[in-house]
């Protein structure tokens, strides 16, 4: 088993125009999508499509219906010129609580035969139902750094003409995925995600769900609550200009 439990810390501090700061504790689940039917048996109040405490489904990811997952992983890299034969999938990202969950984030690493990480996809979610992934080829499997435009719609608060500068770490006893988004050569938003590695085991995993036993609710719940603060503060309200469902753009 490498699929693992991560407890962190999210932070977002917004810049310009006016500063605005939040920080709230989170678990993420780092799932090696090959495990899945034994994560499924081996703790019982977890499940695999279908409805318990904690639970994950296919749908919430890559095509959204609730195909193969990692077909669908595949089937991209081949499209965009990376080998995806005896690759291993890992899938940061926050577990269904209740039934319920909303990711902002979602990270695939991708790893070859020899362990080392090859392409990165960055699942980014908004409030509106839709989802874009950005596709890096990786060269450097260590310490992780790329760029790209802004290609999707996700705060309301934030013009579409920026552009995002990511840097990771390999997954290890620790993640870190830092987002810095620049507009007009100028830092506007800072945000971050940390976490320190636990086993992902029925004990460990039921200690980090009574530590945030509502968790996903309270993502979503503090989107809006965060919303309404930039609101009040006077930030200019970006209306969505497009309707998409599910992009995918490979990035250099």
């Amino acid at each position: 088993m490498t699929s693992v439990i991560y407890n962190g810390t999210v932070i977002h501090k917004r810049f310009k125009p006016k500063i605005h700061f939040f920080k709230y504790k989170v678990f993420s689940l780092l799932i090696d999508l090959s495990e899945l039917n034994i994560l499924n048996k081996k703790i019982s109040f977890f499940s695999y499509n279908r409805f318990n405490l904690i639970s994950f489904f296919d749908k919430d990811h890559g095509e959204r219906d609730g195909s193969s997952l990692i077909e669908w992983v595949k089937k991209i890299l081949r499209k965009n010129k990376i080998d995806a034969k005896n690759i291993k999938i890992k899938l940061l990202c926050y577990p269904r609580i209740l039934g319920y969950v909303f990711n902002p984030l979602s990270i695939f690493y991708i790893y070859n035969k020899d362990e080392k990480l090859i392409s990165i996809l960055y699942e980014v979610k908004n409030t509106f139902g839709e989802q874009h992934t950005y596709i890096f080829k990786i060269e450097n499997d260590n310490l992780l750094k790329h760029n790209c435009e802004k290609k999707f719609h996700v705060s309301p608060f934030i013009e579409m003409n920026c552009d995002y500068y990511f840097k990771i770490l390999k997954p290890s006893e620790k993640i870190s995925v830092i987002i810095d988004q620049y507009q007009s050569n100028e830092k506007i938003l800072y945000a971050s995600q940390d976490g320190i590695r636990t086993e992902l085991t029925s004990s460990e995993l039921m200690k980090s769900y009574l530590k945030h036993p509502l968790m996903t609710f309270k993502i979503i719940l503090a989107i809006h609550f965060e919303a309404f603060k930039l609101w009040a503060k006077g930030i200019k309200f970006i209306k969505k200009k497009l309707k998409i469902k599910n992009n995918i753009t490979f990035e250099n």
